[in-house]
């Protein structure tokens, strides 16, 4: 995305969880259940985007409405707009894609993604309310990056060509 999308960055909401375990202690479901997480997800994009402007590319599955609602009032509240996407595909399609994903730290993640499978359905008919759904389907991840920063910068201003 961020060869796409100018003045752009990405920011891995995880690593705020992950310093929360070093304070906090490992949690016992997720660090997403950690009140604090949500309140320094909202407060580290507008720091950072107070520091550099531009654009931060947030790759971030939340299923847990209540934690989105907080989310995306404090981004409202800072005026950080947002554009919230679901990435979606078929069950079978995303077992598929988990269990063939390569990536180091996909490969250590895989039983933790699988397990969550239920909850990601149990939160669809929420995240169909909330995001613009994609269908991934049949997109390679380049062609979701493509319609994702055409959905964001419809008329181009905001792309790289």
């Amino acid at each position: 995305m961020t060869t796409r999308i100018r003045d752009s960055r990405i920011f891995d909401a995880e690593k705020v969880g992950e310093m929360l375990w070093h304070v906090l202690g490992v949690p016992e479901g997720d660090f997403q259940d950690f009140p604090p997480w949500r309140g320094l997800v909202v407060e580290t994009a507008r720091q950072v985007l107070d520091h550099v402007g531009g654009t931060l590319v947030v790759t971030q599955t939340v299923l847990v409405e209540q934690y989105w609602q907080e989310i995306r009032a404090g981004l409202a509240k800072a005026g950080i707009p947002v554009h919230h996407f679901l990435l979606h595909t078929d069950q079978d399609t995303l077992v598929h894609r988990i269990a063939n994903d390569t990536e180091p730290a996909s490969v250590a993640g895989r039983q933790w993604r699988l397990d969550h499978l239920p909850r990601y359905q149990q939160a669809v008919p929420w995240l169909y309310r909330e995001a613009e759904v994609i269908d991934t389907t049949e997109l390679t991840p380049d062609l979701v990056a493509e319609v994702v920063a055409s959905r964001v910068w419809p008329h181009g201003d905001g792309l790289y060509r």
